[in-house]
């Protein structure tokens, strides 16, 4: 939001001294960046959430078997699942951010918010925070627009993507976004919406982007589950008043500090971690030999 700031400081003093909601300098930058009108901007946000939800849905409801077979209908199991560990509640977090993320390894429509990779993240933590506590529609709205001003500094700061700073720039700045959403549509202040990042980015700060055969499918669906729990933990742990001690600033300066000290086979390049072991690799060979068209002899 380089109209207006570039940290999480200076927004919070930005709505200190205006006395605007946090989602208002938001939607003042949409407007001058795209040349939009408030009401165009509102209606876009209600599309995306339109499809977030359907992401969800479908996942729910369709066949999620994707073209390499690793991903194989897992959020329909998560939420039928006989033995739980879970409440009802949680189990439905977790099956909600596994299904829309399935949706887009099987090809179909979601919003990359902020990437695709980490797609099922909000819609599984909006679309489960909604039901739980009778939220309208605008609401949530608000939520996505300080969502997006949230992974905007991040982006300024360190890095939204898997092949710059590890999957912690990718699904840990989806999870950071789904926190402070929470945080503020369940009435936080600023200060324990911000709080509610900075514990995001502390528990996921580290994590490698690897994904199997290059493709974004393992382990990155089971990643969207785990990272939308995660935001819940942080956004509850904020929202009680829990001092996260390291300033949220400082904590996007760490995320990109690690994102550049991290060799590049872990950042999204299939070369290390879960796409080299063994079973990676066998994985890797089948799909690529699967994909190959073989072509006559000339002769």
């Amino acid at each position: 939001m380089a109209l207006l700031f570039n940290d999480f400081a200076s927004w919070g003093k930005h709505c200190a001294e205006t006395g605007e909601p946090l989602w208002q300098a938001v939607l003042t930058y949409e407007v001058e960046q795209k040349g939009r009108t408030e009401d165009v901007i509102w209606d876009g946000l209600a599309r995306a959430y339109d499809v977030m939800r359907d992401a969800v849905h479908t996942g729910l409801t369709d066949d999620m078997t994707s073209r390499s077979g690793m991903i194989n209908n897992g959020a329909k199991k998560v939420a039928a699942a006989p033995v739980t560990v879970l409440s009802p509640e949680f189990q439905m977090l977790i099956s909600r951010a596994l299904g829309a993320k399935e949706v887009n390894s099987c090809m179909g429509r979601v919003v990359a918010a902020p990437t695709a990779g980490a797609s099922g993240i909000l819609p599984g933590i909006l679309t489960t925070i909604q039901d739980l506590h009778k939220l309208d529609d605008r609401k949530i709205h608000e939520g996505l627009l300080i969502a997006a001003g949230i992974a905007l500094i991040i982006e300024t700061n360190a890095s939204l993507a898997g092949a710059v700073g590890g999957c912690q720039a990718e699904t840990g700045s989806a999870a950071a976004m789904g926190a402070g959403a929470i945080v503020y549509c369940l009435g936080g202040n600023v200060d324990q919406t911000f709080a509610a990042v900075a514990v995001t980015i502390q528990c996921m700060l580290g994590l490698i982007c690897d994904p199997v055969a290059g493709l974004v499918e393992v382990p990155c669906v089971v990643r969207n589950a785990s990272a939308a729990a995660i935001a819940f933990s942080s956004a509850q742990i904020a929202i009680a008043g829990v001092n996260p001690v390291i300033p949220v600033d400082q904590c996007v300066m760490a995320l990109g500090e690690v994102g550049q000290s991290m060799e590049t086979k872990y950042k999204e390049t299939a070369l290390g971690g879960l796409a080299n072991t063994p079973k990676g690799r066998e994985i890797e060979n089948m799909v690529l030999v699967q994909d190959v068209e073989i072509l006559p002899d000339e002769d």
